[in-house]
């Protein structure tokens, strides 16, 4: 993965397991001088409201640091689309119904990116579960993911790519094309696993179940349901084992 997507070590291993507050931690010493580092304590912060549902305020205020410290348009956009993302996820989840600052920042970040942007991919995608499950406009959304993943291989995103594969196959499965949703699921849990992001693997492995026969479904939700107590109970939104048919919406 880019140096973008890794950072330092230490820091995506944390990230990767779920630990968000801790990887913030380290890069906080170095926030002040650098732009780029403080957005990515930002969406670290930002990615653990998404799976834990908690931390909204300390990533609102990560936010505005990283916000106040863009510099040019490139950083200026990024910050947009974690603005964006946060808006998403707050109104996704029923915490407040910020739909509109969502849509407002994804359009701004949309207008400072370039063409060629190493962010615009994240930005699909980002713009494509706005789509799917505000805007309840597929087709739209498809298209979206379909921008995103081929951005994310032409920018050898590995992570980033696991995400649009995820939720293409669930239109596909949506659609009835379960061929399809199986590749997908397939391919966004072995991206997951290759790479190490155990806290993404759970809900790659709920989704695949969905589409899997029996008894491999029923292993597969088991599997989720004991990584998931691994770590912590996190992502908190993952359905009982027992449940089927719940993608988790996202992740």
């Amino acid at each position: 993965m880019p140096e973008s997507v890794v950072g330092t070590p230490d820091v995506w291993r944390l990230r990767a397991r779920g630990c968000w507050a801790e990887a913030a931690a380290i890069l906080a010493p170095y926030c002040a001088d650098s732009p780029d580092t403080a957005l990515r304590r930002a969406a670290l912060l930002v990615e653990g409201c998404m799976f834990t549902l908690d931390g909204w305020s300390e990533a609102e205020d990560a936010l505005r640091t990283a916000e106040a410290l863009a510099g040019t348009d490139e950083e200026r956009g990024a910050a947009a689309c974690e603005r964006g993302h946060l808006a998403y996820a707050a109104t996704l989840f029923s915490v407040r119904d910020r739909a509109d600052e969502a849509r407002a920042a994804f359009g701004r970040s949309a207008a400072l990116f370039s063409q060629v942007s190493p962010g615009r991919p994240l930005l699909d995608f980002r713009r494509g579960l706005f789509a799917e499950n505000l805007a309840e406009n597929p087709t739209a959304a498809r298209a979206a993911y379909r921008r995103a993943h081929a951005g994310a291989v032409a920018h050898g995103d590995a992570l980033l790519t696991s995400f649009p594969w995820r939720h293409l196959a669930g239109l596909a499965a949506a659609d009835g094309d379960l061929a399809e949703a199986h590749q997908g699921f397939t391919e966004s849990l072995r991206i997951r696993v290759d790479i190490g992001y155990l806290v993404g693997t759970a809900p790659a492995m709920v989704a695949l179940a969905d589409v899997e026969p029996e008894p491999a479904a029923t292993a597969l939700r088991a599997e989720a349901a004991r990584l998931q107590a691994l770590l912590g109970g996190i992502p908190v939104w993952l359905p009982h084992p027992t449940s089927a048919k719940t993608s988790p919406p996202g992740a």
